[in-house]
Order: structure tokens, then C-alpha cells, then sequence
């Protein structure tokens, strides 16, 4: 062979194999804590003690803007397993359970098609079912140590040391000093809460502890440099206010990601050992991603975008959040950020924030924050919480980073809030959010099908029609009245229920006006047009009017002849109510708290709102 011959196959030979690119595809480790926003050393939190996630910090990628998609997690799961919102799948409500979307899969299945071994230990929690075989191995034994010969492997740690559940516990041990922690200014400064909030301090330290035992078992190993890993959390803070609420305190989340040099080609551009990038990225995003750096391309219909990897994508101007059913008690909020400013979308502003929710009740803040604001010991930051909402919130994090001074009527920041709002309009179209329908109408429409699939379809979910009533409905102008009655009369009950509810929701006077229509919506095929027609009568004080009601809100809070959704909708009205079901406090004592449910996570919620029912109306 000639030089020149022997030159070129050399060349040949080496564009097989170009700088940066490994034969073998990268090992990849997630280490997920629970409940915990950006309160780390390497995100300057300087009261923190978290040596190990510094660390790892010191040499990787810290991302300073990036979100899970739900302040709670189970719908924030959902979404990262799936890589579609919860709020298209349905999936949102914390608990739920619904059909995988037909066609679709959850990554690791991508993942083991490649070749991937995958295992999680151990927390799942989705709110969609498994479409088959998910992972290898999913339980408290599961490891990547157990992988057959020369597979690489994708391995979930999933770490409970800063639940929700740990700052509660009592007796504690202090490491951080409750003197000494900040207190935002929606919370009262109370021994109560500073021991909560220094607690959570320490239980971060412990799932740091964990991160840098599974880090210590990589270098063991001899495979650190062999494997890309992602340290993040599922949502915000355990603290109330931050969790269960989609505002940058319950949404923002650390997120560090080493990629080791013989994977560089895998990194992004902005990737410097102990660096930060400020790309705007959220946990809808994981999935596509999580492939991209596996060289699997991620299918069209995942919702998310590849921020690294083969397959990575521009960067997205926005993220996203959303709230919907806390456990027993029902809303509906979506939220957007551009990294400095947050837009907050309530479409049942009628409710307070703080619903009485058992699980949140049990930590000693939300207790002595409920007790100072009934006795009127609160700064109107503080006490906002437990008030109702208005429409539309927007916080500038750079100024106001606990988001208590709203800017939403604000003329300077008009352009801004137009902005926001059309990206969070805009997004719910593209992803025909199912949020807009009650949750027991979404099981009616969907037989047969998942409910993913029955919002694609036109004749099922009238998206934009239904979207729009519950847009006018829940803005609040007053003179929507006249075209909220007009709604009442819609052929689809999706419509007519926010028409009621725009009623409904702006009070007595207007409901004066529709109570004609309204007296025929008691009678509507649709018990959740009918039940929140009822909760609007019994409020105008007309007796005929309120017994009639209250006997229709019974009816359907009966468990032995309704679906456990009619029950809870029916229950959830009568509390609304308060002191005027208290001629039904009998009835409602011998409510049946057992009845059949399409998945067990449905059981707790009918008995808890019973007991929290019977002892408000005990006081």
C-alpha cells in the first residue's frame, strides 16, 4: 500500500471513531431525594449542610432554573416516567390512577429495547398504569450491581430521609439551630415553625447522606468516570405552601449533572466542571433527555425537549407547573416562569389556598398558622393563605422571591403578565389539558380507552369550547353573567358545569339572577353540573330551595350509589356549605365510608372528608 493509499485509510479509519465518541454507551444513576427545593451549599444556601451533593457540584453541571412540573409527587412522577404532562394523560391528581395512553411507553422500556439494564429502588408512584414490563428490577434491592455481564445500566436511588413525613417527626434530634433559620414572610416566625424549617434542614442533610453513598459505591467500583449521573429532587420543599402549591417555591427543585470527559461529546455547550447553566429545563423534559444521552432518539409524541445529548434541542423560552385534586380536596391552577418572573393561572378562585387537607394538617406549621389567622395574629402576607384566590397572580423572583407582592393589576407589568398567560393558554391547547373536565366525567367519557385518547378526539372533549367556559367562567369579570346562563343550556356538560360555577363563584347576586336555570341544573344528567348547582342554591337562603339541595348533595355523597367521584364532589359541597348543611348533620354521620373504587388509591379520600365534615360542623 502506497503512503498516499495508507493516509487516507487511516483518515477512513479514524471518522469511525471521532474525538469524544465512546464504543460503549454511558452508565447513567439517578439520585432522587423527595421534597426538597434548592436548599444546598452549592446553591448558596449557606445554613445548609450537604457535602456530598457539593461535591459533586464542585466538578459537574448545576442547573439554577429548573422545575418539577407538579408540587407533589405523584403527578410529578407521573410525568417524568411518561414524558407527557399529567395533565394530558389525566394523571394529575394526587393519588389517581388511569390508563397508559395507547402506543405509548415509559422510558426504561426504551431504555431495556437498547439494551439497558434498568432497575429503581424502589419508589414508583405513577398515577398512569405500567404498559408491560417497566424495569428489570423495581424494589428496595434493587441495584445496577446486579446487571448481567456487559450491560450498561440505568439506575434509579431513591431517597425518603427529607420526605414531608420527616419534618414532623418528633421526638428529633436538632443539628440545625432553629434560631438561626430564615423564615419566608408567608410564614408566621413561630418556635413551631422554626423547629419545622430547621428539621427540614436536617432531614436534607440526611438524603445528602444518601447521594454520597451511592456516589461512594460508583468510585468503589471503579466506574465514576464511566457513568453520567443526575442529582435532583421530585418537587419543592415539604414545608406547606411550597408543597402541593405550583409557585417557584414548590416547583423549583436542584438539579446537578456530571457528565464524566469520555462522555463530552454528550455534554452541552455551557458545561464547565463547576459550572451553572441557567437553561430553563423542568422534569417533562427528563425523559427525552435521559434517551438523547442513551443515543435513542425520543419519539414525537413525548412532550418534553433533550436539554443534553445526541439528540438535544434549543432551548425553550418557559416552564411549566399545575395543580389539581390534593388528595381529598379538588382544584385546578396551572403556572408558568420565563427564570424570573411567574405567572399563577387559578381557575376555582373561589377556594382558599389552605384547604383543609388531613396530610398537611398533621405538620405543626399548618397547624399554628391556621390558629394564629383565626385568632387575627397574621400580616397580610401571612394571612393571605387562607383566603381566597384572585385569578391571576404574577411574582417577580428577583425582587420578591417568596412571591407574596402580586403584580398581576400592576399597569408596568401588563406586557409581561399578556406574555405569561398566552405561553400557559397556549401550552394547555397543545396538550388538550384534561384538567377542565371534573375528574369522575373524565372515567364517564373515556370507557374503553385511555383518557389521553379520548381528549384527542373532538366529539369526546370539545376541548376549546370547554377551555373557553372555564376561562370566562373563573376570570371573574361581572359581566359575564349573561353568557355564563347562556352556558347552562350548552349540549355538552362540560360547558354547562362552568357555567354554573361562574355562578356560582361570584356570589349571591348573580346567583339571584340564573336561579331559575339553576333549579333546572339540579335535575341535569350530569352529577357534577348537579351537585354544583346545589352548592349555589343553598347559599341563597331560599328554604324550598335549600332542602331540596341539601337532600341532592346527600343523595350523592351516598358511596352505595355513586362512583367514589360523585361522592367526593357531593362532600366537598357540603363543606363549602358549612353552617347551613348543619340540618343534615345526621345524615351525614351515617354516610357510608366503604364503597367500590376503580383503583385502592381512591379509598382514604370519602372517609376523610366525612370526619373532617362531621367536625366542622361539630363546632
Amino acid at each position: 500500500m502506497s503512503f498516499r493509499n495508507l493516509f487516507f485509510w487511516l483518515l477512513s479509519l479514524l471518522a469511525l471513531f471521532p474525538t469524544g465518541t465512546t464504543a460503549a454507551p454511558p452508565n447513567i444513576v439517578w439520585i432522587v431525594s423527595e421534597d426538597h427545593g434548592p436548599h444546598l451549599g452549592c446553591y448558596g444556601d449557606s445554613f445548609a449542610t450537604t457535602p456530598n451533593v457539593d461535591r459533586l457540584a464542585s466538578r459537574s453541571l448545576k442547573f439554577s432554573r429548573c422545575w418539577s412540573n407538579a408540587p407533589v409527587c405523584a403527578p410529578a412522577r407521573t410525568t417524568l416516567i411518561t414524558g407527557i404532562y399529567a395533565t394530558s394523560s389525566g394523571g394529575e391528581h394526587m393519588r389517581s390512577m388511569v390508563p397508559c395512553p395507547s402506543g405509548k411507553a415509559m422510558y426504561p422500556q426504551f431504555l431495556r429495547e437498547a439494551g439497558y439494564y434498568c432497575t429503581n429502588n424502589s419508589k414508583e408512584d405513577y398515577n398512569v398504569a405500567k404498559p408491560g414490563k417497566v424495569w428489570d428490577e423495581s424494589s428496595k434491592k434493587a441495584h445496577w450491581k446486579n446487571r448481567p455481564a456487559g450491560r450498561p445500566f440505568f439506575a434509579v436511588f431513591n431517597s425518603e430521609k427529607s420526605h414531608e413525613s420527616k419534618i414532623r417527626t418528633r421526638p428529633h434530634t436538632a443539628i440545625h439551630d432553629p434560631a438561626k433559620v430564615r423564615i419566608p414572610v408567608y410564614h408566621p416566625d413561630t418556635p413551631e415553625v422554626r423547629q419545622d424549617w430547621a428539621q427540614y434542614y436536617d432531614a436534607v442533610s440526611e438524603a445528602d447522606a444518601d447521594a454520597g453513598e451511592r456516589l461512594n459505591e460508583l468510585e468503589a467500583a471503579g466506574l465514576a468516570d464511566e457513568t453520567i449521573v443526575f442529582y435532583f429532587s421530585d418537587h419543592g420543599s415539604g414545608m406547606p405552601r411550597s408543597k402541593r402549591w405550583p409557585y417557584n417555591s414548590g416547583l423549583h427543585v436542584p438539579l446537578v449533572i456530571h457528565i464524566p470527559e469520555k462522555y463530552r461529546d454528550l455534554r452541552p455547550s455551557d458545561y464547565v466542571p463547576g459550572g451553572t447553566s441557567d437553561r430553563l429545563v423542568s422534569l417533562i423534559d427528563f425523559a427525552p433527555t435521559l434517551l438523547s444521552l442513551a443515543g435513542v432518539k425520543p419519539p414525537e409524541w413525548m412532550q418534553g425537549h433533550a436539554f443534553l445529548g445526541k439528540y438535544a434541542t434549543p432551548p425553550q423560552p418557559y416552564i411549566y407547573g399545575f395543580r389539581g385534586r390534593m388528595d381529598e380536596r379538588y382544584d385546578l391552577v396551572r403556572s408558568v416562569t420565563d427564570g424570573r418572573f411567574v405567572y399563577v393561572r387559578q381557575y376555582l378562585p373561589h377556594l382558599i389556598y389552605g384547604q383543609h387537607v388531613d396530610y398537611m394538617f398533621q405538620t405543626p406549621t399548618t397547624r399554628i398558622w391556621k390558629q394564629l389567622h383565626d385568632q387575627g395574629r397574621l400580616t397580610l402576607a401571612q394571612d393571605a393563605f387562607w383566603n381566597k384566590k384572585p385569578p391571576e397572580e404574577l411574582y417577580d423572583l428577583r425582587n420578591d422571591p417568596d412571591e407574596v407582592r402580586n403584580l398581576a393589576d400592576s399597569t408596568e407589568h401588563q406586557p409581561i403578565k399578556l406574555r405569561l398567560r398566552a405561553a400557559q393558554q397556549k401550552l394547555v391547547a397543545d396538550i388538550r389539558d384534561l384538567g377542565f373536565l371534573p375528574e369522575g366525567e373524565r372515567f364517564v367519557r373515556s370507557r374503553g380507552h385511555s383518557q389521553f385518547d379520548m381528549a384527542r378526539d373532538g366529539d369526546r372533549y370539545p376541548f376549546e369550547r370547554i377551555f373557553a367556559a372555564a376561562e370566562l367562567a373563573s376570570m371573574m369579570e361581572p359581566s359575564a353573567t349573561p353568557a355564563l346562563k347562556q352556558q347552562l343550556k350548552d349540549p355538552d356538560c362540560g360547558v354547562r358545569y362552568w357555567g354554573v360555577m361562574g355562578v356560582s363563584m361570584r356570589g349571591r347576586e348573580h346567583i339571584m339572577t340564573a336561579q331559575p336555570e339553576l333549579r333546572t341544573c339540579l335535575k341535569d344528567s350530569s352529577p357534577d353540573v348537579a351537585i354544583a348547582a346545589a352548592e349555589a342554591l343553598v347559599s341563597l337562603g331560599d328554604d324550598a330551595d335549600r332542602d331540596h339541595a341539601l337532600k341532592l348533595l346527600i343523595g350523592r355523597a351516598n358511596w352505595s350509589a355513586n362512583s367514589v367521584f360523585v361522592c367526593m364532589a357531593a362532600i366537598n359541597s357540603l363543606d363549602a356549605i358549612g353552617d347551613k348543611a348543619t340540618s343534615v348533620t345526621m345524615a351525614i354521620g351515617q354516610l357510608p365510608t366503604k364503597g367500590p373504587v376503580t383503583d385502592a388509591r381512591y379509598a382514604d379520600y370519602v372517609p376523610r372528608l366525612i370526619k373532617d365534615l362531621e367536625i366542622k360542623l361539630r363546632k
